[in-house]
């Protein structure tokens, strides 16, 4: 089928229990335009120093939207877990090094990208659209 008509766009970004979702789609930009990956996660270890441990729930979400000559369809992909105190870990980027995905004990940066990326909101996303377009096309 030729690519013609079709478009994919994606967003995802981290959802914080205890801040009522935040900073969700706008994770990018947490510390504000001018800010970066540095500041993001500086600006949320400060805004979680008084939550306690056991109410430091997070979600890392990506949807993905894709558009094509039969209409327009959603995959979504979430990778629950909870937010360490501070920062643990030398790999990944953003808020990797503060977040600790369900079932393990090692923040994303510690656990490397192979472990990361099959577990990921991103790859949880690109796997459902990927058994729809076998499926459907």
């Amino acid at each position: 089928m030729p690519a013609e008509g079709w478009a994919l766009s994606d967003d995802s970004g981290l959802c914080v229990d205890a801040l009522g979702g935040a900073p969700g789609v706008e994770s990018a930009f947490y510390a504000g335009p001018r800010g970066d990956s540095a500041a993001n996660l500086k600006k949320l270890v400060e805004a979680m120093r008084q939550v306690p441990d056991a109410q430091r729930g997070a979600h890392f979400i990506c949807v993905l939207v894709l558009i094509g000559p039969a209409g327009e369809s959603v995959f979504e992909g979430r990778c629950a877990g909870r937010l360490l105190r501070g920062p643990r870990g030398e790999g990944g980027f953003g808020y990797d090094p503060l977040f600790v995905p369900e079932g393990y004990t090692r923040s994303f940066s510690e656990l490397g990208s192979e472990i990361k990326n099959r577990l990921s909101h991103r790859a949880r996303a690109w796997k459902k659209m990927e058994e729809w377009v076998r499926e459907t096309l």
